[in-house]
Protein backbone atom coordinates (compact mmCIF):
# COMPACT_ATOMS: atom_id res chain seq x y z
CA UNK A 1 0.00 0.00 0.00
CA UNK A 2 2.93 2.36 -0.47
CA UNK A 3 2.99 2.85 -4.24
CA UNK A 4 0.29 5.55 -4.41
CA UNK A 5 -0.30 8.79 -2.50
CA UNK A 6 -1.81 8.07 0.91
CA UNK A 7 -5.25 9.61 0.37
CA UNK A 8 -5.82 7.74 -2.92
CA UNK A 9 -4.61 4.49 -1.35
CA UNK A 10 -6.97 4.74 1.59
CA UNK A 11 -9.98 5.52 -0.62
CA UNK A 12 -9.17 2.68 -3.00
CA UNK A 13 -8.60 0.21 -0.23
CA UNK A 14 -11.71 1.29 1.63
CA UNK A 15 -13.92 0.86 -1.41
CA UNK A 16 -12.50 -2.57 -2.19
CA UNK A 17 -12.72 -3.72 1.42
CA UNK A 18 -16.32 -2.60 1.88
CA UNK A 19 -17.34 -4.45 -1.27
CA UNK A 20 -15.49 -7.54 -0.07
CA UNK A 21 -17.15 -7.43 3.34
CA UNK A 22 -20.53 -7.08 1.68
CA UNK A 23 -19.80 -10.13 -0.46
CA UNK A 24 -18.73 -12.04 2.64
CA UNK A 25 -21.90 -11.07 4.47
CA UNK A 26 -23.97 -12.25 1.53
CA UNK A 27 -22.13 -15.53 1.45
CA UNK A 28 -19.96 -15.02 -1.64
CA UNK A 29 -16.82 -17.10 -1.26
CA UNK A 30 -18.17 -18.97 1.77
CA UNK A 31 -16.86 -22.47 2.25
CA UNK A 32 -19.26 -25.20 1.10
CA UNK A 33 -20.10 -27.43 4.05
CA UNK A 34 -21.64 -30.84 3.67
CA UNK A 35 -24.66 -31.76 5.70
CA UNK A 36 -23.48 -32.09 9.28
CA UNK A 37 -24.07 -35.23 11.26
CA UNK A 38 -24.21 -35.12 15.03
CA UNK A 39 -20.43 -35.30 15.45
CA UNK A 40 -18.54 -32.03 15.23
CA UNK A 41 -15.78 -31.54 12.68
CA UNK A 42 -12.95 -29.05 13.18
CA UNK A 43 -14.89 -26.53 11.09
CA UNK A 44 -17.96 -27.03 13.28
CA UNK A 45 -15.97 -26.53 16.47
CA UNK A 46 -14.23 -23.43 15.17
CA UNK A 47 -17.65 -21.97 14.35
CA UNK A 48 -18.98 -22.84 17.82
CA UNK A 49 -15.98 -21.45 19.71
CA UNK A 50 -15.79 -18.21 17.77
CA UNK A 51 -19.48 -17.52 18.30
CA UNK A 52 -19.31 -18.31 22.00
CA UNK A 53 -15.89 -16.74 22.61
CA UNK A 54 -13.37 -14.35 21.11
CA UNK A 55 -10.80 -16.61 19.42
CA UNK A 56 -10.10 -20.32 19.26
CA UNK A 57 -6.69 -21.98 18.95
CA UNK A 58 -6.18 -25.25 17.09
CA UNK A 59 -5.75 -26.95 20.49
CA UNK A 60 -9.14 -25.58 21.60
CA UNK A 61 -10.70 -26.84 18.37
CA UNK A 62 -9.20 -30.30 18.62
CA UNK A 63 -10.39 -30.65 22.22
CA UNK A 64 -14.04 -30.58 21.13
CA UNK A 65 -13.79 -32.17 17.69
CA UNK A 66 -15.68 -35.48 17.55
CA UNK A 67 -18.14 -34.59 20.30
CA UNK A 68 -21.82 -34.31 19.53
CA UNK A 69 -23.40 -30.88 19.30
CA UNK A 70 -25.13 -31.42 22.63
CA UNK A 71 -21.95 -32.65 24.33
CA UNK A 72 -19.97 -29.64 23.10
CA UNK A 73 -22.68 -27.19 24.18
CA UNK A 74 -22.91 -28.84 27.60
CA UNK A 75 -19.14 -28.68 28.04
CA UNK A 76 -19.16 -24.93 27.39
CA UNK A 77 -22.14 -24.36 29.68
CA UNK A 78 -20.69 -26.40 32.56
CA UNK A 79 -17.55 -24.24 32.44
CA UNK A 80 -19.43 -20.92 32.83
CA UNK A 81 -18.75 -18.85 35.92
CA UNK A 82 -20.65 -16.45 38.17
CA UNK A 83 -17.54 -14.62 39.41
CA UNK A 84 -14.67 -13.12 37.43
CA UNK A 85 -11.19 -14.60 37.81
CA UNK A 86 -9.54 -11.17 37.54
CA UNK A 87 -9.54 -9.20 40.81
CA UNK A 88 -11.52 -5.96 40.39
CA UNK A 89 -10.09 -2.51 41.13
CA UNK A 90 -9.74 -1.84 44.86
CA UNK A 91 -12.19 1.07 44.79
CA UNK A 92 -15.25 -1.06 43.88
CA UNK A 93 -16.02 -1.66 47.58
CA UNK A 94 -15.81 2.01 48.57
CA UNK A 95 -19.11 3.74 49.39
CA UNK A 96 -20.55 6.28 46.97
CA UNK A 97 -20.09 9.96 47.73
CA UNK A 98 -23.36 10.89 49.51
CA UNK A 99 -25.63 13.49 47.96
CA UNK A 100 -25.30 15.62 51.09
CA UNK A 101 -21.51 15.71 50.71
CA UNK A 102 -21.76 16.55 47.01
CA UNK A 103 -24.00 19.51 47.79
CA UNK A 104 -21.44 20.91 50.22
CA UNK A 105 -18.47 20.59 47.83
CA UNK A 106 -16.72 23.56 46.25
CA UNK A 107 -16.63 23.72 42.42
CA UNK A 108 -13.01 22.56 42.54
CA UNK A 109 -13.93 19.58 44.72
CA UNK A 110 -16.75 18.64 42.37
CA UNK A 111 -14.35 18.73 39.44
CA UNK A 112 -11.96 16.48 41.34
CA UNK A 113 -14.83 14.09 42.06
CA UNK A 114 -15.74 14.07 38.38
CA UNK A 115 -12.14 13.33 37.38
CA UNK A 116 -12.05 10.50 39.90
CA UNK A 117 -15.20 8.96 38.43
CA UNK A 118 -13.76 9.23 34.91
CA UNK A 119 -10.55 7.52 35.99
CA UNK A 120 -12.50 4.77 37.70
CA UNK A 121 -14.65 4.28 34.60
CA UNK A 122 -11.49 3.68 32.56
CA UNK A 123 -10.23 1.28 35.24
CA UNK A 124 -13.47 -0.65 35.00
CA UNK A 125 -13.25 -0.99 31.23
CA UNK A 126 -9.63 -2.12 31.39
CA UNK A 127 -10.51 -4.64 34.10
CA UNK A 128 -13.26 -6.16 31.94
CA UNK A 129 -10.94 -6.37 28.91
CA UNK A 130 -8.42 -8.19 31.07
CA UNK A 131 -11.09 -10.62 32.27
CA UNK A 132 -12.15 -11.33 28.68
CA UNK A 133 -8.57 -12.28 27.89
CA UNK A 134 -7.95 -14.29 31.06
CA UNK A 135 -11.25 -16.08 31.59
CA UNK A 136 -11.44 -19.87 31.30
CA UNK A 137 -15.05 -19.37 30.13
CA UNK A 138 -15.32 -16.98 27.17
CA UNK A 139 -19.03 -17.84 26.93
CA UNK A 140 -19.52 -16.20 30.32
CA UNK A 141 -18.06 -12.97 28.95
CA UNK A 142 -20.07 -13.13 25.72
CA UNK A 143 -23.29 -13.58 27.68
CA UNK A 144 -22.37 -10.83 30.15
CA UNK A 145 -21.65 -8.56 27.19
CA UNK A 146 -25.03 -9.47 25.69
CA UNK A 147 -26.92 -8.59 28.88
CA UNK A 148 -24.82 -5.43 29.31
CA UNK A 149 -26.28 -4.32 25.98
CA UNK A 150 -29.79 -5.62 26.69
CA UNK A 151 -30.03 -3.85 30.06
CA UNK A 152 -28.14 -0.83 28.74
CA UNK A 153 -26.93 1.64 31.37
CA UNK A 154 -24.39 4.43 30.90
CA UNK A 155 -21.61 5.69 33.12
CA UNK A 156 -22.17 9.23 31.85
CA UNK A 157 -25.54 9.48 33.59
CA UNK A 158 -25.07 7.10 36.51
CA UNK A 159 -21.65 8.64 37.28
CA UNK A 160 -20.87 6.33 40.22
CA UNK A 161 -18.46 3.72 38.87
CA UNK A 162 -18.95 1.46 41.88
CA UNK A 163 -22.68 1.27 41.05
CA UNK A 164 -21.79 0.38 37.47
CA UNK A 165 -19.51 -2.36 38.78
CA UNK A 166 -22.28 -3.70 41.03
CA UNK A 167 -24.61 -3.92 38.05
CA UNK A 168 -21.92 -5.72 36.09
CA UNK A 169 -21.56 -8.27 38.91
CA UNK A 170 -25.33 -8.78 38.84
CA UNK A 171 -25.33 -9.42 35.08
CA UNK A 172 -22.38 -11.80 35.23
CA UNK A 173 -23.90 -13.80 38.10
CA UNK A 174 -27.19 -14.22 36.22
CA UNK A 175 -25.82 -14.36 32.68
CA UNK A 176 -26.74 -18.04 32.24
CA UNK A 177 -29.12 -18.33 35.17
CA UNK A 178 -32.80 -17.47 35.37
CA UNK A 179 -34.05 -14.55 33.30
CA UNK A 180 -36.95 -13.82 35.65
CA UNK A 181 -34.62 -13.57 38.61
CA UNK A 182 -32.22 -11.33 36.70
CA UNK A 183 -35.09 -9.09 35.55
CA UNK A 184 -36.25 -8.57 39.13
CA UNK A 185 -32.73 -7.73 40.28
CA UNK A 186 -32.11 -5.33 37.38
CA UNK A 187 -35.42 -3.54 38.06
CA UNK A 188 -34.13 -2.83 41.58
CA UNK A 189 -30.55 -2.14 40.54
CA UNK A 190 -29.39 1.32 41.71
CA UNK A 191 -27.56 2.10 38.45
CA UNK A 192 -30.67 1.22 36.42
CA UNK A 193 -32.98 3.24 38.70
CA UNK A 194 -30.72 6.27 38.23
CA UNK A 195 -30.36 5.74 34.48
CA UNK A 196 -34.10 5.41 33.85
CA UNK A 197 -35.04 8.10 36.41
CA UNK A 198 -37.22 5.89 38.59
CA UNK A 199 -35.65 6.90 41.90
CA UNK A 200 -38.10 9.82 42.14
CA UNK A 201 -41.20 7.98 40.90
CA UNK A 202 -44.14 8.65 43.23
CA UNK A 203 -47.88 8.16 43.14
CA UNK A 204 -48.46 11.82 42.25
CA UNK A 205 -46.02 11.56 39.32
CA UNK A 206 -45.28 7.99 38.16
CA UNK A 207 -42.26 7.53 35.90
CA UNK A 208 -43.69 6.23 32.64
CA UNK A 209 -40.23 6.10 31.04
CA UNK A 210 -39.13 3.30 33.37
CA UNK A 211 -42.29 1.27 32.72
CA UNK A 212 -42.01 1.75 28.96
CA UNK A 213 -38.40 0.59 28.79
CA UNK A 214 -39.07 -2.44 31.01
CA UNK A 215 -41.75 -3.54 28.52
CA UNK A 216 -40.27 -2.41 25.20
CA UNK A 217 -36.57 -3.13 25.73
CA UNK A 218 -36.35 -5.69 28.53
CA UNK A 219 -39.30 -8.05 28.04
CA UNK A 220 -42.10 -7.74 25.46
CA UNK A 221 -40.63 -5.75 22.60
CA UNK A 222 -42.26 -2.88 20.79
CA UNK A 223 -45.95 -3.10 19.90
CA UNK A 224 -46.97 -5.64 22.53
CA UNK A 225 -48.50 -3.22 25.02
CA UNK A 226 -50.69 -0.12 25.03
CA UNK A 227 -50.07 3.40 26.27
CA UNK A 228 -52.56 2.66 29.04
CA UNK A 229 -50.50 -0.38 30.05
CA UNK A 230 -47.50 1.94 30.39
CA UNK A 231 -49.39 4.36 32.62
CA UNK A 232 -50.75 1.61 34.83
CA UNK A 233 -47.44 -0.23 35.13
CA UNK A 234 -45.66 3.03 36.01
CA UNK A 235 -48.00 3.28 39.01
CA UNK A 236 -46.94 -0.21 40.12
CA UNK A 237 -43.27 0.85 40.24
CA UNK A 238 -43.84 3.98 42.32
CA UNK A 239 -41.77 4.00 45.48
CA UNK A 240 -38.92 1.95 44.00
CA UNK A 241 -36.14 4.33 44.93
CA UNK A 242 -32.65 4.76 46.39
CA UNK A 243 -31.10 5.73 49.68
CA UNK A 244 -29.34 8.90 48.59
CA UNK A 245 -26.62 8.52 51.17
CA UNK A 246 -25.66 4.89 50.44
CA UNK A 247 -26.91 4.38 46.87
CA UNK A 248 -28.76 1.20 47.90
CA UNK A 249 -32.26 0.19 46.74
CA UNK A 250 -35.01 1.48 49.00
CA UNK A 251 -38.76 0.92 48.75
CA UNK A 252 -40.48 4.11 49.88
CA UNK A 253 -43.87 2.78 50.89
CA UNK A 254 -45.24 6.25 51.65
CA UNK A 255 -45.03 7.33 47.98
CA UNK A 256 -46.20 4.03 46.44
CA UNK A 257 -49.55 4.01 44.61
CA UNK A 258 -51.72 1.48 46.45
CA UNK A 259 -54.83 1.88 44.28
CA UNK A 260 -56.20 -0.73 41.87
CA UNK A 261 -54.47 -0.87 38.47
CA UNK A 262 -55.39 -2.51 35.17
CA UNK A 263 -52.46 -4.02 33.26
CA UNK A 264 -52.95 -6.17 30.15
CA UNK A 265 -56.66 -6.31 31.00
CA UNK A 266 -56.04 -7.67 34.51
CA UNK A 267 -57.16 -5.69 37.58
CA UNK A 268 -55.41 -5.69 40.93
CA UNK A 269 -53.47 -3.69 43.49
CA UNK A 270 -50.23 -4.56 41.67
CA UNK A 271 -46.82 -3.63 43.04
CA UNK A 272 -43.58 -3.73 41.05
CA UNK A 273 -42.92 -7.44 41.60
CA UNK A 274 -46.44 -8.37 40.56
CA UNK A 275 -46.11 -6.21 37.45
CA UNK A 276 -42.97 -8.13 36.52
CA UNK A 277 -44.89 -11.38 37.07
CA UNK A 278 -47.42 -10.23 34.49
CA UNK A 279 -44.63 -9.57 31.99
CA UNK A 280 -43.08 -12.99 32.53
CA UNK A 281 -46.43 -14.68 31.95
CA UNK A 282 -46.72 -13.12 28.51
CA UNK A 283 -45.48 -15.40 25.66
CA UNK A 284 -44.03 -12.35 23.88
CA UNK A 285 -41.31 -12.10 26.54
CA UNK A 286 -39.80 -15.50 25.77
CA UNK A 287 -39.99 -14.81 22.01
CA UNK A 288 -38.41 -11.37 22.35
CA UNK A 289 -35.42 -12.60 24.38
CA UNK A 290 -34.97 -15.66 22.17
CA UNK A 291 -34.97 -13.53 19.03
CA UNK A 292 -32.32 -11.19 20.45
CA UNK A 293 -30.11 -14.12 21.40
CA UNK A 294 -30.62 -15.59 17.92
CA UNK A 295 -29.33 -12.37 16.35
CA UNK A 296 -26.33 -12.47 18.67
CA UNK A 297 -25.37 -16.10 18.19
CA UNK A 298 -27.03 -17.50 15.03
CA UNK A 299 -27.81 -15.02 12.25
CA UNK A 300 -29.03 -11.48 11.56
CA UNK A 301 -32.40 -12.74 10.27
CA UNK A 302 -34.22 -14.93 12.80
CA UNK A 303 -36.27 -17.85 11.51
CA UNK A 304 -39.67 -17.20 13.08
CA UNK A 305 -40.68 -20.87 13.26
CA UNK A 306 -37.43 -21.92 14.92
CA UNK A 307 -37.50 -18.93 17.25
CA UNK A 308 -41.00 -19.96 18.32
CA UNK A 309 -39.78 -23.50 19.11
CA UNK A 310 -36.81 -22.24 21.10
CA UNK A 311 -38.99 -19.70 22.91
CA UNK A 312 -41.25 -22.55 23.99
CA UNK A 313 -38.23 -24.37 25.40
CA UNK A 314 -37.22 -21.18 27.20
CA UNK A 315 -40.65 -20.53 28.68
CA UNK A 316 -41.32 -24.15 29.64
CA UNK A 317 -37.96 -24.23 31.48
CA UNK A 318 -39.09 -21.32 33.67
CA UNK A 319 -36.82 -18.89 31.77
CA UNK A 320 -33.65 -20.93 32.26
CA UNK A 321 -31.11 -19.12 30.05
CA UNK A 322 -28.64 -22.01 30.00
CA UNK A 323 -31.37 -24.36 28.80
CA UNK A 324 -32.23 -21.98 25.96
CA UNK A 325 -28.57 -21.63 24.97
CA UNK A 326 -28.09 -25.39 25.09
CA UNK A 327 -30.94 -25.85 22.60
CA UNK A 328 -29.77 -22.97 20.40
CA UNK A 329 -26.13 -24.05 20.25
CA UNK A 330 -27.10 -27.63 19.35
CA UNK A 331 -29.64 -26.64 16.70
CA UNK A 332 -29.43 -27.25 12.95
CA UNK A 333 -29.81 -23.51 12.39
CA UNK A 334 -26.71 -22.70 14.43
CA UNK A 335 -24.58 -24.98 12.26
CA UNK A 336 -26.31 -24.23 8.95
CA UNK A 337 -23.83 -23.27 6.17
CA UNK A 338 -25.67 -20.04 5.41
CA UNK A 339 -25.30 -18.88 9.02
CA UNK A 340 -21.52 -19.33 9.25
CA UNK A 341 -19.60 -16.10 8.94
CA UNK A 342 -22.93 -14.28 8.77
CA UNK A 343 -22.33 -11.98 11.76
CA UNK A 344 -20.01 -8.98 12.11
CA UNK A 345 -17.64 -8.85 15.07
CA UNK A 346 -18.35 -6.02 17.46
CA UNK A 347 -15.41 -3.69 18.21
CA UNK A 348 -14.85 -5.43 21.55
CA UNK A 349 -14.86 -8.84 19.86
CA UNK A 350 -12.56 -7.52 17.14
CA UNK A 351 -9.99 -5.99 19.53
CA UNK A 352 -10.09 -8.65 22.25
CA UNK A 353 -10.22 -11.41 19.64
CA UNK A 354 -7.09 -10.09 17.92
CA UNK A 355 -5.18 -9.95 21.21
CA UNK A 356 -6.34 -13.41 22.23
CA UNK A 357 -5.90 -15.03 18.82
CA UNK A 358 -2.25 -14.03 18.50
CA UNK A 359 -1.40 -14.32 22.21
CA UNK A 360 -0.51 -10.64 22.49
CA UNK A 361 0.41 -9.66 26.06
CA UNK A 362 0.57 -6.14 27.44
CA UNK A 363 0.58 -4.72 31.00
CA UNK A 364 -1.53 -1.80 29.82
CA UNK A 365 -4.82 -2.51 28.06
CA UNK A 366 -6.02 1.09 28.04
CA UNK A 367 -4.95 1.77 24.45
CA UNK A 368 -7.05 -1.21 23.38
CA UNK A 369 -10.01 -0.02 25.45
CA UNK A 370 -9.76 3.33 23.67
CA UNK A 371 -9.39 1.55 20.33
CA UNK A 372 -12.67 -0.28 20.88
CA UNK A 373 -14.36 2.99 21.81
CA UNK A 374 -13.09 4.71 18.67
CA UNK A 375 -14.37 1.81 16.61
CA UNK A 376 -17.83 2.30 18.06
CA UNK A 377 -18.14 0.35 21.33
CA UNK A 378 -17.23 2.09 24.56
CA UNK A 379 -18.06 -0.32 27.38
CA UNK A 380 -20.29 1.04 30.15
CA UNK A 381 -21.31 3.85 27.78
CA UNK A 382 -23.81 2.58 25.18
CA UNK A 383 -25.20 5.30 22.90
CA UNK A 384 -28.68 5.24 24.45
CA UNK A 385 -31.14 3.08 26.39
CA UNK A 386 -31.49 0.77 23.38
CA UNK A 387 -27.80 -0.11 23.53
CA UNK A 388 -25.59 -0.66 20.50
CA UNK A 389 -27.64 -1.72 17.45
CA UNK A 390 -24.86 -4.10 16.38
CA UNK A 391 -24.82 -6.19 13.24
CA UNK A 392 -23.81 -4.47 10.04
CA UNK A 393 -24.02 -1.07 11.78
CA UNK A 394 -20.58 -1.84 13.22
CA UNK A 395 -19.18 -1.30 9.72
CA UNK A 396 -19.04 2.15 8.13
CA UNK A 397 -16.38 4.09 6.27
CA UNK A 398 -14.69 5.38 9.45
CA UNK A 399 -14.78 2.21 11.53
CA UNK A 400 -13.83 -0.10 8.68
CA UNK A 401 -10.80 2.03 7.90
CA UNK A 402 -10.01 2.18 11.62
CA UNK A 403 -10.13 -1.61 11.86
CA UNK A 404 -7.82 -1.93 8.89
CA UNK A 405 -5.37 0.56 10.37
CA UNK A 406 -5.48 -1.17 13.74
CA UNK A 407 -4.36 -4.57 12.44
CA UNK A 408 -2.14 -3.07 9.76
CA UNK A 409 -0.06 -1.09 12.23
CA UNK A 410 -0.21 -3.77 14.91
CA UNK A 411 1.18 -6.43 12.59
CA UNK A 412 3.92 -4.15 11.36
CA UNK A 413 5.01 -2.98 14.81
CA UNK A 414 5.06 -5.98 17.09
CA UNK A 415 7.35 -4.31 19.60
CA UNK A 416 5.34 -1.20 20.48
CA UNK A 417 1.81 0.19 20.54
CA UNK A 418 2.48 3.83 19.69
CA UNK A 419 2.05 3.50 15.90
CA UNK A 420 -1.32 1.82 16.44
CA UNK A 421 -2.51 4.68 18.59
CA UNK A 422 -1.23 7.22 16.06
CA UNK A 423 -3.37 5.54 13.43
CA UNK A 424 -6.41 5.64 15.72
CA UNK A 425 -5.78 9.33 16.40
CA UNK A 426 -5.78 9.96 12.65
CA UNK A 427 -9.09 8.15 12.34
CA UNK A 428 -10.59 10.18 15.20
CA UNK A 429 -9.44 13.43 13.60
CA UNK A 430 -11.08 12.52 10.28
CA UNK A 431 -14.34 11.33 11.83
CA UNK A 432 -14.61 14.17 14.34
CA UNK A 433 -14.86 11.64 17.18
CA UNK A 434 -12.98 12.79 20.30
CA UNK A 435 -10.70 10.15 21.83
CA UNK A 436 -12.53 8.88 24.91
CA UNK A 437 -12.86 9.68 27.71
CA UNK A 438 -12.40 13.35 26.71
CA UNK A 439 -9.93 16.15 26.43
CA UNK A 440 -9.15 16.13 30.16
CA UNK A 441 -7.53 12.72 29.82
CA UNK A 442 -5.76 13.16 26.48
CA UNK A 443 -2.34 14.07 27.88
CA UNK A 444 -2.44 11.14 30.28
CA UNK A 445 -3.41 8.86 27.41
CA UNK A 446 -0.52 10.11 25.28
CA UNK A 447 1.93 9.39 28.09
CA UNK A 448 0.51 5.97 28.83
CA UNK A 449 0.45 4.75 25.26
CA UNK A 450 4.16 5.57 24.86
CA UNK A 451 4.87 3.20 27.75
CA UNK A 452 2.57 0.44 26.54
CA UNK A 453 4.80 -2.59 26.15
CA UNK A 454 3.51 -5.33 23.93
CA UNK A 455 4.88 -8.80 24.40
CA UNK A 456 4.26 -11.01 21.40
CA UNK A 457 6.03 -12.73 18.60
CA UNK A 458 4.25 -13.33 15.33
CA UNK A 459 6.91 -15.71 14.08
CA UNK A 460 6.61 -17.86 17.20
CA UNK A 461 2.82 -17.92 16.94
CA UNK A 462 2.94 -18.79 13.24
CA UNK A 463 5.47 -21.59 13.81
CA UNK A 464 2.82 -23.66 15.59
CA UNK A 465 1.37 -24.47 12.18
CA UNK A 466 3.94 -27.13 11.38
CA UNK A 467 2.18 -29.74 9.26
CA UNK A 468 4.39 -31.43 6.64
CA UNK A 469 2.31 -30.00 3.81
CA UNK A 470 2.62 -26.28 3.06
CA UNK A 471 -0.96 -26.17 1.88
CA UNK A 472 -2.17 -27.89 5.07
CA UNK A 473 -0.37 -25.24 7.13
CA UNK A 474 -1.95 -22.39 5.19
CA UNK A 475 -5.39 -23.98 5.32
CA UNK A 476 -5.20 -24.71 9.06
CA UNK A 477 -4.11 -21.15 9.81
CA UNK A 478 -6.96 -19.74 7.74
CA UNK A 479 -9.46 -21.94 9.61
CA UNK A 480 -8.18 -20.69 12.96
CA UNK A 481 -8.04 -17.00 12.04
CA UNK A 482 -11.06 -16.64 9.72
CA UNK A 483 -14.73 -17.51 9.98
CA UNK A 484 -15.08 -18.26 6.27
CA UNK A 485 -12.88 -19.10 3.32
CA UNK A 486 -10.53 -16.15 2.64
CA UNK A 487 -10.77 -14.20 -0.58
CA UNK A 488 -7.40 -15.71 -1.48
CA UNK A 489 -5.01 -18.24 0.04
CA UNK A 490 -1.30 -17.33 0.12
CA UNK A 491 0.74 -19.40 -2.33
CA UNK A 492 4.18 -18.57 -0.94
CA UNK A 493 6.02 -16.66 1.74
CA UNK A 494 6.41 -17.66 5.37
CA UNK A 495 3.81 -18.27 8.10
CA UNK A 496 4.10 -14.71 9.43
CA UNK A 497 3.22 -13.39 5.98
CA UNK A 498 0.21 -15.70 5.83
CA UNK A 499 -1.04 -14.33 9.15
CA UNK A 500 -0.70 -10.75 7.88
CA UNK A 501 -2.64 -11.71 4.77
CA UNK A 502 -5.45 -13.26 6.78
CA UNK A 503 -5.94 -10.34 9.20
CA UNK A 504 -6.15 -8.03 6.17
CA UNK A 505 -8.88 -10.21 4.64
CA UNK A 506 -12.51 -8.98 4.90
CA UNK A 507 -13.41 -12.33 6.51
CA UNK A 508 -11.43 -11.27 9.62
CA UNK A 509 -14.35 -8.96 10.48
CA UNK A 510 -16.83 -11.81 10.52
CA UNK A 511 -17.77 -14.51 12.98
Amino acid sequence: MTTLPGRIVWKSYLAALMVSVLFALLGVGRVAYGKSDDKLTQDDVRHLLNRTGFAASMADINALAGLSRRQAADKLLVATREVAVTPPPAWVTTPITPASKLRDMTPEERQAEQRLNIERAIDLREWWFREMLATPSPLTEKMTLFWHNHFATSQQKVRFSNLMYQQHVLLRKNALGNFGSMLRQVARDPAMLIYLDNANSRREQPNENFAREVMELFTLGEGNYTEQDIKEMARAFTGWSLDRETGEFLFRRAIHDTEVKTIFGKRGNFDGDQALDLLLKRPETARFITKKLWREFVSPAPDEAEVAELATVFRDSGYNIARLMQAMLASDAFYAPENRGALVKSPVEFVVGTLKMFDIKTPNLRPFVFASALLGQNLFAPPNVKGWPGGETWINSATLLGRKQFVDRLFRNEDRMEPVMNALDEMADRSGTPPPPGRAQRQQRLAERAMAALNWNLDAWSSTFNQPSLRDNVTNMSKVVLAVTPSRLPVGGNPSDWARTFVADPAFHLK
